[in-house]
């Protein structure tokens, strides 16, 4: 079907496709550099992943340097239409030093941040709070040695120093998120104890004023993760509360709560408490598994409320998935485009149409509507947006991606 008739087809619904395009072409995804190099980092430190953080597969053509995971971007954001940002997590520096993470200043990733300047890029920011010695205890802002906590409490100053300096050099605030891993594998006897240091800690990293203008503070919870099933000390409950007394961005990831809650259901419920908010989209497989994400109604349904909402002026998308047994080029490629392409179905409903009938009690309407929806032409939309911005779809797409991948596929063998 042509644009022109698809268009056409929407606006018997009283929705103009042409603002849709327009709104989605403004809406950047944050995206993940550990996706490139199954979360190995550059630093080359020894210590456990922790939390349940794990890549597997063993597909060739994983970026071994800095240089290599740009260039792999480079190609990723040349495939995906828009601009966007980029996610770093602190074990990603690049440099011929080795600081120790309570060490990393600024100079350590400024190849990073003039890189972004050149792609014409955001960057956004996280503490690296595991795969490290002083982090195997699956321990660390709440460790009941002081000095343990001290070395995290010091990495989580740098890393917002880092990130402000970051926003200031690139004009654009960075999130800067932090997740710790803590918890316990069995069950505590002194929950609040742990949940106190870690309230303290956080209290110490955070006092450090900076511009919003140049940083912006996310915490993160999560329900459990490997070697910590029984209690995870930064839950939701913990951190949503946190986040209301401190005024910092709330991180919902999708793969962070029990499989039967849905982030949708979540986001109206936060949003009334907290200003801003950062999402991590991912895909959970029975856990927090970090799948690539499908176009699949978890996802249609957290962009549907986004735009229905009116809360994408409010919150920073990012995407959180590894994938080492596919193509980690076409893992990003995918997994953005998808995310976009919710938001362009969600942004082509008829959304004053679908409030009256809810709000009037016409759950037939509401019903019909839903369901007749989903036969209109989003492709063509989608297929003309990809177009205005230069990009390939279709059997162009899967043809660019099967050739990058050829020619990296000899890395490390």
């Amino acid at each position: 079907m042509s644009y022109q008739s698809a268009k056409d087809a929407f606006a018997e619904w009283g929705v103009d496709t042409e603002t849709a395009i327009e709104a989605l072409a403004h809406i950047p995804i944050s995206v993940h550099c550990w996706q490139g190099d199954d979360v190995v980092g550059f630093e080359g430190q020894s210590g456990s992943s922790g939390g349940g953080i794990q890549a597997t597969g063993n597909h060739p053509g994983r970026a071994r340097t800095p240089d290599e995971l740009r260039a792999d971007l480079e190609f990723a954001y040349s495939m995906i239409p828009g601009k966007h940002r980029l996610n770093l997590h602190a074990f990603y520096l690049d440099t011929d030093e080795t600081p120790d993470r309570d060490e990393i200043e600024f100079k350590h990733f400024a190849p990073w941040v003039d890189w972004a300047k050149d792609q014409g890029i955001g960057l956004d920011f996280n503490p690296t709070f595991f795969a490290h010695a002083k982090a195997d205890d699956n321990l660390t802002l709440s460790h009941p040695d002081q000095g343990i906590r001290d070395f995290w409490i010091e990495h989580g100053k740098r890393c917002r120093d880092i990130a402000a300096q970051m926003g200031a050099a690139l004009g654009s605030p960075a999130v800067n998120n932090i997740w710790v891993p803590d918890g316990s594998k069995d069950t505590p006897v002194d929950r609040m104890a742990a949940r106190k240091r870690l309230e303290a800690s956080l209290d110490t990293m955070l006092a450090p004023q900076h511009d919003k203008a140049h940083l912006l503070d996310a915490v993160e919870s999560k329900l459990f993760g490997i070697g910590v099933e029984a209690m995870t000390v930064g839950s939701h409950e913990f951190y949503l509360g946190y986040a209301i007394r401190k005024g910092t961005l709330l991180c919902l990831d999708m793969g962070h709560f029990h499989p039967t809650e849905n982030i949708a259901d979540k986001l109206s419920s936060v949003a009334l408490s907290v200003d801003e908010l950062l999402l991590h989209v991912s895909r959970p497989m029975r856990w927090d598994s970090d799948h690539v994400i499908l176009l699949d109604d978890s996802l249609r349904q957290m962009a549907q409320e986004l735009v229905f909402a009116d809360l994408l002026g409010r919150t920073h998308i990012g995407l959180d998935f590894f994938d080492a047994t596919i193509s980690r080029t076409a893992a990003w490629v995918i997994g953005v485009r998808n995310m976009q392409k919710a938001l362009l179905e969600a942004s082509l409903m008829p959304q004053a149409r679908l409030k009256d009938a809810e709000e009037a009690l016409d759950f037939t309407t509401r019903f019909v509507l839903t369901e007749e929806l989903k036969d209109l032409p989003f492709g063509a939309v989608w297929a003309e947006f990809c177009a205005r911005n230069e990009r390939p779809y279709g059997m162009g797409l899967i043809h660019e991606l099967a050739g990058y991948q050829t020619r990296v596929a000899d890395r490390g063998r």
